[in-house]
């Protein structure tokens, strides 16, 4: 009997499953094609010790003949180590002339092929000339262009380029968390395994509802929750930054000014129309709900342009200047303690 035994690359080895160390234990003879085999040294310390053989790898007949023979010759059931990440070639079965079964001895979790990004982005950093110059600022034009090249799928309903385009803003992840890691941590260094406990930590404190014993009956429910987790956590990030100090949180108080202006704009109304705090109108118009909302921002861009003004260091300014009025409401609203 000769038994297939595939295994993961992204699982430690000696990781088996039952099956696994059951056929190995009961083999005649536990054979490998390569001494660099990672489950070697886990099994000679487990008292299996496998035979390297010189097998011919590539060729699915001539190995189909090698390893039927092998059996014909054992004195009991044969194990052969398949070399990892390679899929057992049909041909390969096809040509057996002796009994055989694929055992699987462990299987890659969703999401364990992350470990080959890791692997890979260590290699170019190291090993690529323009990946080892590169630092954060270096990478923001890049961090950017593929966020925008990503939603752009999206927004074209392209979704099968979907899937290359948030691989590219993936990468930029690990390239930020691959250069941090170079820092000390009392610099503010990281690495990527900080990264997603931060994100795991933070997705599970603002899903209560889920992970917790909080009750919601709706979208806006949770919506609510969030923005009074999320209130919690800026009074505590401003309270830590001020030395433990009384901190005067904002409604802003997370708000990235460095995102377009656009957007920017858009979200320091939705932030301070939650202060009660409206924005001024520069004519008095309000625009119906996809009422030309487009085109009017369009003729002012039009508008800006023929004033040799940049629409977007314009509106950039104006949402600035937006956000010190709304900060100002705020301590002027805030009793005096």
């Amino acid at each position: 009997m000769l038994t297939l035994l595939l295994s993961s690359p992204r699982v430690a080895p000696g990781l088996l499953s039952w099956q696994a160390w059951s056929a190995l234990r009961a083999a005649d003879r536990v054979l490998a094609g390569s001494a660099g085999h990672p489950l070697i040294p886990a099994l000679t310390a487990a008292d299996v010790v496998p035979v390297v053989v010189d097998a011919p790898l590539i060729d699915a007949l001539a190995l189909a003949e090698f390893l039927s023979s092998a059996v014909t010759s054992s004195g009991g059931p044969l194990v052969w180590l398949a070399p990892q990440d390679t899929p057992v070639d049909p041909l390969l079965l096809g040509s057996l002339s002796v009994p055989y079964q694929v055992l699987h001895g462990s299987y890659d979790l969703p999401g364990a092929h992350l470990l080959d990004l890791v692997s890979i982005m260590d290699r170019l950093r190291v090993s690529c000339p323009w990946d080892r110059e590169q630092t954060h600022e270096s990478l923001l034009p890049y961090l950017l262009e593929e966020a925008y090249e990503a939603a752009e799928t999206i927004e074209t309903g392209d979704l099968a380029a979907l899937r290359e385009e948030i691989g590219d803003v993936m990468f930029q992840a690990f390239f930020h968390a691959r250069i941090a890691a170079e820092r000390p941590r009392d610099e503010g260094g990281f690495t990527i395994d900080d990264v997603a406990d931060t994100l795991a930590a933070k997705l599970v404190r603002r899903h209560p509802h889920v992970f917790g014993s909080v009750s919601v009956s709706s979208a806006a429910d949770v919506n609510a929750n969030w923005e009074e987790i999320k209130k919690a956590e800026r009074a505590a990030k401003a309270g830590a930054a001020a030395g433990g100090s009384p901190a005067m949180p904002s409604v802003l108080d997370g708000v990235s000014f460095g995102q377009p202006a656009l957007s920017l704009a858009a979200q320091v109304q939705r932030r301070a129309a939650r202060a009660g705090i409206t924005t001024p109108a520069s004519d008095g118009a309000a625009l119906a709900a996809g009422d030309g909302v487009g085109d009017a921002l369009m003729a002012l861009v039009a508008r800006a342009r023929a004033a040799g003004l940049d629409p977007e260091l314009e509106l950039r300014a104006a949402a600035r200047r937006f956000a010190d009025l709304v900060r100002e409401r705020e301590r002027t609203a805030r009793p005096e303690e």
